[in-house]
């Protein structure tokens, strides 16, 4: 094709050719290069500036056990929304935790702000962890689950056993050994980005052992570690004044803290 042109003519079409080379090298790099996951290639969002909270309920769904956290929240000038789950909070783990993206997407347009928090009472501590797993880990600032079964329930297990059609699909993801939890927990419990406090109660009846509650990489705050004689069931937790002081702490500015006895006066207890 080129021997048909003048010198003149050939260099110029060559010089154009190894443009275009050059361009779609560069453009392909790039392409590769900016190809990003979750919170990779994106800054870890500021610790010290706190934006909205978002609260997710545990098994069953219901948003009333999580209000008056809520509330408590908003006294202290936050802007806090209880999520809603699909299903009745009894259906697909994997799909509440859609709901909650799309919740964490609907604030920050709505507040312009540029990171959540995300409290996870029970249940909603594991929606809350395969959603930062599937990249809201890049605009969580704090992650506080109270009483989560991040690694399963006995309950589950038995429910399971004795009475399979009373157990439906997020009790069967909540059992000890389900693949749900087996994957989340394979790797990394607690993506990079956001801080991770886990606040649990030694005398949880529903997320047994309470020890289930204990999640790699984050803070551990059994409430009676902070007030050793705290009477605080499972059902307690998002409602006792103790834990709500708790939750209040961890999420404020100032970094997480490690608390203990010298500061269960302070917050109440």
């Amino acid at each position: 094709m080129l021997a048909g042109l003048s010198p003149a003519r050939r260099r110029l079409v060559v010089t154009l050719l190894a443009l275009v080379v050059v361009a779609v090298l560069v453009t392909g790099a790039a392409l590769l290069l900016g190809r990003t996951s979750g919170a990779a290639g994106r800054e870890p969002v500021s610790q010290g500036t706190p934006g909205p909270v978002l609260l997710v309920p545990g098994y069953g769904g219901s948003t009333a056990s999580l209000q008056s956290l809520a509330d408590r929240l908003t006294a202290e000038g936050r802007d806090a929304t209880v999520v809603d789950v699909p299903g009745d909070g009894t259906g697909d783990l994997g799909a509440a935790a859609d709901a909650l993206a799309e919740a964490a997407d609907a604030v920050l347009v709505r507040t312009g702000a540029d990171s959540v928090d995300v409290v996870g009472y029970s249940a909603g501590g594991v929606i809350a962890r395969l959603w930062a797993a599937d990249g809201g880990a890049a605009v969580a600032r704090r992650v506080v689950t109270l009483g989560a079964p991040h690694h399963g329930t006995t309950l589950a297990d038995l429910a399971g056993q004795l009475g399979p059609e009373q157990c439906p699909e997020a009790c069967r993801q909540l059992a000890t050994a389900s693949p749900l939890l087996a994957g989340l927990n394979a790797g990394d419990e607690t993506p990079e980005g956001p801080a991770w406090i886990s606040i649990w109660t030694t005398q949880d009846q529903t997320v047994t052992p309470p020890e289930s509650a204990r999640l790699e990489g984050a803070m551990e705050l059994p409430v009676q570690s902070v007030c050793p004689g705290a009477r605080v069931g499972h059902g307690d937790l998002p409602r006792d004044p103790l834990v709500q002081a708790m939750v209040l702490e961890e999420l404020g500015a100032a970094p997480p803290a490690a608390l203990g006895p010298a500061d269960c006066a302070r917050l109440g207890g």
